[in-house]
């Protein structure tokens, strides 16, 4: 079995900001996930990602917010990181 795609969305909101979301099934567990999923979601605004969900090979399921720290994330399923990226998102936008 190869990776699959299995999301994949843009959504511009203006000139200056998106988001990017990118979602894989893999054949195996990623190193440092519990699942078999490889994914980033980012919030870009002028050439800057102010928030991006990722599992990095070897680092696991995490998140960063501009001028924070990265922080764990508690991957669940693929419908659920969208809802939560998209959440924290909206907080942000506020």
């Amino acid at each position: 079995m190869k990776a699959a795609l299995l999301w994949r969305e843009r959504h511009v909101y203006d000139e200056h900001s998106f988001a990017d979301l990118v979602i894989w099934r893999l054949p195996r567990r990623l190193r440092g996930s519990a699942h078999s999923f490889k994914y980033r979601l980012a919030y870009v605004v002028n050439g800057v990602c102010m928030l991006r969900y990722d599992n990095e090979e070897g680092k696991g399921d995490h998140r960063h917010m501009i001028g924070d720290p990265e922080t764990p994330y508690a991957f669940s399923t693929p419908e659920q990181l969208v809802d939560d990226f998209f959440e924290h998102l909206e907080r942000m936008r506020r």
